[in-house]
């Protein structure tokens, strides 16, 4: 075996040019790959960061019952919220943990009335990791202990027709569906490219919550920031072991339309990321196929000197396979070295998808290609091992010919 890998490794270099095409076409399909497959990676690690400081947390913990009606916001106080916030500050991925309350609700201006989503939230907590603290666009963003307050976004600003000082009416569901009215004064108003995010929630202090609801010194909920979204996985059953009298979900639980979203774009993606390796594939099909033809000749002179037809595909097999090693590594080192230059240089510019969609407004104005080395090292072993297949036909085809037939071919 070791003189027939000798023999395939000088064939592939006597005729250097052949081996030079095949390997450009391996090299950039691989490169290709990456590129696209690091995009993608990049993207869902933007939504998923995005989606979490947008729908508040990781994980989020409340009271009994409230999974079963969350669509519904129900205002169900914890038992201890103090105690909840403690439990999850106590795990190191844990950057934040903060008490909230969520409802429904009204905001009026006028003649203009709005469906919102409230939020009451504990600003010093909340604003190192809030994707709306971190995009004002106008005014500023609310601070602990403030009243008749509230924080909203641009397209509900502009659907409102008000601004920064304006007084509007708020209403929301309380403790026992009863409607709450306070007036409040428009503080800030954030921006994050979609509509449908900025419309949606409304932001008001946790204290000013309480007062509106009598709720005194209670929370519905405490949301809970990771320091990587991966480790959602071993913080939910350490937090539910701890807080056996609560409910613990992420935020892919109580917002599954967003996880959908997730899962066809991944489908979508997947498809086309084998189109790319079906094309490299066909690629390295018909180079080999031109290699069997050219060496028509060779392969009935070595038939000819006792080299039987299954050393013969053998021979082929493993020249395919060296290209496909070869390539593959280069294309792994070429992919990994643009990849980081993308990334030094800042990323890629994505605002012009702004206000595209919500999916695209999670994404963020620029976008980071991303790939582990494991991701790498799978690319590049699926690329060698298609090198190998597309090369089995012509290796068979290959050991069929008859070496009479062979020593004649012009």
């Amino acid at each position: 075996m070791s003189q027939i890998v000798k023999l395939a490794w000088r064939n592939m270099w006597r005729n250097w040019r052949r081996t030079a095409i095949a390997l450009v076409a391996i090299v950039l399909g691989l490169i290709l790959l990456l590129l696209f497959d690091s995009l993608i990676k990049g993207s869902d690690q933007a939504i998923f960061g995005n989606a979490i400081k947008v729908y508040g947390g990781a994980v989020q913990v409340h009271a009994p019952g409230y999974r079963e009606r969350a669509n519904r916001m129900p205002l169900l106080p914890l038992a201890d919220a103090n105690a909840v916030v403690e439990a999850a500050l106590a795990n190191p991925t844990v950057v934040a943990a903060a008490q909230r309350i969520q409802t429904g609700g009204l905001i009026v201006n006028g003649d203009e009335t709005r469906t919102v989503g409230i939020t009451a939230v504990q600003p010093s907590a909340e604003a190192p990791v809030s994707i709306q603290a971190a995009n004002v666009v106008d005014g500023r963003y609310l601070l602990d202990g403030e009243g008749d307050v509230i924080f909203i976004g641009q397209a509900l600003a502009d659907l409102l027709g008000a601004g920064v000082g304006d007084r509007v009416t708020l209403l929301g569901h309380g403790k026992h569906e009863s409607m709450r009215q306070r007036t409040v004064t428009i503080v800030g108003i954030y921006s994050l490219g979609s509509p449908d995010l900025e419309k949606g929630t409304v932001f008001i202090t946790l204290d000013e919550a309480q007062s509106l609801f009598n709720l005194n010194d209670q929370a519905t909920e405490v949301a809970v920031s990771l320091s990587d979204v991966s480790h959602q996985s071993t913080v939910i059953p350490l937090l539910q072991a701890a807080l056996p009298g609560y409910e613990v979900d992420s935020w892919q639980t109580l917002k599954p339309e967003i996880s959908e979203t997730m899962a066809t774009k991944q489908v979508f993606t997947s498809i086309l990321g084998l189109i790319v390796i079906m094309i490299a594939s066909i690629g390295i099909l018909n180079l080999q196929l031109m290699a069997v033809f050219e060496r028509t000749r060779e392969m009935g002179v070595l038939a000819a000197l006792g080299m039987k037809g299954r050393q013969i595909m053998s021979l082929f097999l493993v020249e395919g396979t060296l290209i496909g090693v070869v390539g593959a590594v280069i294309g792994c080192l070429a992919g990994v070295g643009i990849i980081m230059l993308i990334r030094q240089a800042g990323g890629i510019d994505f605002s012009f998808a702004s206000g595209m969609g919500e999916v695209t407004a999670l994404m963020g104005s620029r976008l980071y290609p991303s790939l582990t080395t494991a991701d790498v090292v799978l690319r590049g072993v699926i690329v060698a091992v298609i090198a190998a297949i597309a090369s089995l036909y012509p290796a068979w085809q290959a050991s069929r010919k008859e070496p009479a037939a062979a020593l004649h071919h012009i």
